[in-house]
């Protein structure tokens, strides 16, 4: 092979890399721009599986408001069982700057209120396989994209055509906050929705798998009903969770005092 068609071809694949770079870029600006409505109120449904299949079930309050155009502040009261009843869970979500999310948790047992560091992100939310940094929403800028593949999963409910994103933080800071080296994701093309992700684990090669089992649209707004999290050694299930939303309320009026220390102290 002479020097000239080389050199054309190497052109051509760094043409199409960094072309591949942007579109994966761009498509997750549209996901991470998707319209998710100004507020959410729901009842929401955890139930805890581990590796022997034995269930745990827990009855959960949420509520979530758009601040600003970049914070989001949300609130998640515990109802049952008498083990975690009135704890509560406060984040402040902010995004489109350097400021650090801001997460608080309620111990009734303890009648105290405690702040969740950025060093104890990546631990797993009240016994779920999801840690609390999956509770607040990622920056972009944190993240290099790779776009690796358009696929099709296929669901009862009708097929979903995805593209298939590869996620690698930018730096270990990164890392040690969320738990994550390096994410997998697959994003709806119809609409833009995180359907399914793998989490690759910085601890015990463990994998999370992420998927989204039922989707409806409220009110003009995707909402995910359904969603299991699921924690993998190799082929062995060590973990899983399901979630499951319902009385969900789009764009109701909450005020910002559902939003405060004080009113995770106090309970609904």
């Amino acid at each position: 092979m002479n020097n000239r068609l080389l050199i054309a071809l190497s052109v051509l694949l760094g043409t199409s890399s960094a072309f591949a770079g942007e579109s994966a870029r761009s498509i997750m600006e549209k996901a991470d721009a998707r319209d998710d409505g100004a507020s959410l109120i729901s009842t929401m449904q955890m139930t805890l599986i581990d590796k022997k299949g034995k269930k745990r079930t827990r009855q959960l309050r949420t509520f979530a408001k758009d601040v600003d155009a970049n914070t989001e502040h949300k609130t998640i009261f515990f109802l049952s069982p008498s083990d975690v009843k009135n704890t509560a869970f406060l984040t402040y979500d902010y995004s489109g700057d350097d400021k650090d999310d801001d997460q608080w948790m309620y111990l009734p047992a303890l009648k105290k209120t405690k702040r969740i560091p950025a060093s104890d992100k990546d631990a797993a939310f009240m016994g779920s396989d999801f840690s609390y940094s999956d509770m607040t929403d990622k920056e972009l800028d944190d993240y290099t994209f790779k776009l690796l593949k358009e696929a099709t999963i296929k669901r009862k409910g009708g097929n979903e055509k995805v593209w298939v994103i590869e996620s690698t933080p930018v730096s270990q800071a990164v890392i040690d906050e969320t738990g994550y080296i390096k994410s997998i994701l697959y994003v709806r093309k119809d609409n833009y929705v995180l359907t399914r992700a793998k989490f690759y684990l910085k601890k015990a090669k463990r994998i999370k798998y992420m998927d989204v089992r039922k989707l409806e649209e409220i009110d003009g707004i995707w909402v995910a009903m359904t969603t299991t999290m699921t924690t993998k050694q190799g082929k062995r299930t060590l973990h899983k969770t399901v979630l499951s939303n319902s009385n969900v309320e789009i764009n109701q009026d909450i005020s910002d005092d559902m939003f405060t220390i004080r009113t995770i102290e106090k309970g609904l």
